[in-house]
């Protein structure tokens, strides 16, 4: 009699835990079904390199003439990452250069990166001083996200103007993200 109620409570646990492992594996092909949905570039936006060292490429030219100075206060008005739009941040790099929206297809594998905003012409390699037209094939060596350096990838877009730096608190909580690369001049405000 002891035996059969030692077997019942083992199968009950056994039903109970199996019972719970189909639940968890249920939750985690919705989740998977989640991220299927998501688009691309959204889901990219979850790899950014949050903070940086504040490194720059050497050739890099310090803007003369910004907008915003190093130190100013100012609001973002750009969504490349979750929390950033209407973030308070402060300008912690001003630099004059070409700023290009490109496709690309990373080195870690997955779909290719549709219209990743910015990279800068200096972290493309032997992009030169001359602007890059649309459609011309390059490879980047900015590292903002996973498997962005060394990735192939194709300028969609490119404009001269002054690029910022900036440490920022995010909308949806979290520690400050330091030396963000990159927000164009047209992504943020004054505060």
């Amino acid at each position: 009699m002891q035996k059969k109620i030692v077997i019942g409570i083992a199968s009950f646990m056994l039903i109970f835990a199996l019972a719970a492992c189909g639940k968890s594996n249920g939750s985690a092909d919705h989740k998977n079904m989640d991220m299927d949905s998501k688009s691309v570039s959204s889901m990219n936006m979850d790899h950014m390199v949050h903070s940086s060292s504040g490194e720059v490429p050497k050739v890099l030219k310090v803007a003369k003439n910004p907008t915003y100075k190093v130190g100013d206060k100012v609001i973002l008005k750009t969504d490349h990452m979750k929390g950033m739009m209407d973030a308070e941040a402060t300008i912690s790099g001003a630099f004059d250069t070409t700023a290009c929206v490109v496709n690309y297809t990373p080195t870690t594998g997955g779909p290719e990166v549709k219209n990743h905003k910015w990279v800068i012409q200096e972290e493309i390699k032997d992009a030169g001083d001359q602007t890059l037209k649309p459609g011309t094939k390059v490879t980047l060596e900015a590292d903002h996200m996973k498997g962005m350096q060394g990735a192939k990838g194709e300028i969609v877009t490119s404009e001269k103007t002054t690029v910022y730096m900036v440490d920022y608190t995010p909308t949806t909580g979290g520690p400050v993200v330091k030396n963000h690369k990159w927000v164009t001049e047209d992504e943020v405000t004054a505060k």
